[in-house]
């Protein structure tokens, strides 16, 4: 299959997979019962379709060095990647305008473009890659091809198309209950899978045709980015005053409801956009009284539930059809038939601005990670790792003083005007107002223990002067 350009979309916020999944730790980072990421799970399946092509990745520029952290831990992760870095979301259009256009610009105007979702679960491979071939054969046609989904339940979280062999009638909303019971009777309907198959000049002529403002407005995107080169990868970093004036639509709207040239390939792949806790866990071996459980945990009595505490003991007795997801700072507790109404959740949280829809208590970061131990009226305590070799940024604080202490390693410390080395049972104080940084120069982790005091704790109490992952 020759000039197939996998492009990964790592985007979305898995509100219905909250509270594993967060604004910082989204869907795509979820680890499945097998040890691979969604993510990882996805770059799999277009590193063996690429060949000598490359992968094309389109994620926000805050998730690049998680991203590559990610395909880093693969065996044989060894597929030339670009990054197509953007600000902030924008849906999918111009997401894959701007991959087309950098796909058309690299690989030339025969290039096929394969779109795959990064948060999504495919596990017939086999069935998988032949409907990618008769994709890419009606690609050829100059047709925009979709993948359909052959239903096997009347599912009211996708959007479905009628179709007629590869002919594509309409593409039709989520429906309710009674009118997805008849899509799956009348065996004209297929679920939209978001996967996608064009030329890259095929999907920009239908851009320029039905949505040229988005075209447009991602062709000046491009034009000036900041692109970064190496052996291993490109990087496209899009400016945000660029990006802010283009349209936020998905490529449904934009463009394959609108188009004369749609096709649609009818397949069954194991396919599932794990959008619910139970999608996640449909693929999860059940004990004999269908409870699916990953953790510590005591069962009685106990049926048809779907059970996670990876940190700390979960006891049960005399429930049934509950869900119950326990992270170290927040705990769900649903039935199965309100799956969906995770959603609900999340966007209340957010809108009280706390912090569980964002953060977890241990965030990544591209240095290494912190872990909040606790905090209180004045104070916060942070368990701290920096990986060998990497450094936080030359920073400073309005609001808080900091005190390190290092517990493993060594630190190299900027602290005001001096410079100094921590070793271990060793420590530091930086008051307000001190620009400070800390670099692992060993070659072994770097763990310290820092308390926070002060009148305002917030992680946005942070001036970066300096920093070597782009966030300064």
């Amino acid at each position: 299959m020759e000039k197939i350009i996998p492009v990964i979309l790592s985007g979305g916020a898995g509100s219905r997979l909250w509270p594993v999944s967060r604004e910082q730790n989204p869907k795509p980072f979820i680890r499945l019962s097998n040890g691979q990421s969604l993510l990882q799970g996805a770059y799999v399946r277009a590193a063996q379709l690429a060949g000598s092509n490359g992968v094309i990745t389109v994620t926000n520029s805050g998730f690049l060095h998680r991203t590559q952290e990610e395909f880093g831990e693969l065996k044989g992760a060894d597929s030339f990647v670009t990054y197509i870095l953007e600000p902030f979301g924008r849906n999918t259009a111009p997401a894959i305008a701007a991959a087309a256009l950098q796909a058309l610009s690299d690989h030339g105007p025969d290039a096929v473009l394969l779109v795959l979702a990064a948060d999504h679960l495919i596990t017939k491979t086999d069935e998988f890659e032949i409907a990618v071939k008769k994709a890419v054969e009606l690609a050829h046609t100059e047709k925009l091809v979709t993948f359909g989904i052959e239903p096997h339940a009347p599912e009211t979280g996708y959007g479905y198309i009628e179709a007629e062999e590869n002919k594509v009638i309409r593409f039709v909303e989520k429906p309710s209950r009674e009118l997805a019971q008849s899509y799956l009777e009348s065996g004209k309907f297929l679920w939209n899978s978001g996967i996608f198959c064009f030329k890259a000049t095929t999907l920009l002529k239908e851009m320029s045709l039905h949505c040229p403002e988005i075209l447009s407005g991602v062709q000046k995107c491009i034009t000036n980015a900041k692109i970064t080169k190496s052996e291993l990868c490109h990087q496209v970093l899009i400016d945000g005053d660029d990006f802010k004036t283009v349209p936020d639509i998905s490529i449904d709207y934009a463009v394959m409801e609108k188009s004369k040239h749609v096709a649609v390939v009818q397949c069954n792949i194991g396919w599932s956009d794990v959008g619910s806790w139970l999608s996640l866990t449909e693929h999860q071996n059940a004990d004999p009284h269908g409870n699916q459980i990953n953790g510590d945990v005591v069962l009685h009595n106990t049926h048809n539930c779907i059970i996670q505490s990876p940190d700390r003991l979960i006891a049960t007795a005399g429930i049934e059809n509950l869900i119950i997801i326990d992270t170290p700072d927040a705990l769900l507790v649903a039935n199965k038939a309100n799956a969906q109404d995770v959603k609900h959740i999340y966007s209340q949280l957010k809108e009280k601005s706390h912090d569980s829809y964002k953060l977890h208590r241990t965030v990544h970061r591209p240095w290494g990670s912190y872990s909040v131990l606790e905090e209180g009226d004045g104070f916060k305590l942070k368990r701290i790792e920096v990986k060998p070799g990497a450094s936080l940024s030359l920073q400073m604080h309005k609001h808080r003083s900091e005190h390190w202490v290092v517990v493993a390693g060594v630190a190299k410390v900027i602290n005001g005007e001096s410079e100094i080395d921590i070793q271990v049972n060793e420590s530091t104080f930086i008051p307000a107002g001190h620009q400070h940084r800390l670099t692992n120069p060993g070659k072994d982790l770097c763990v310290l223990i820092e308390v926070q005091t002060g009148a305002y704790l917030g992680e946005d109490d942070i001036v970066r002067l300096q920093d070597n992952y782009g966030r300064s």
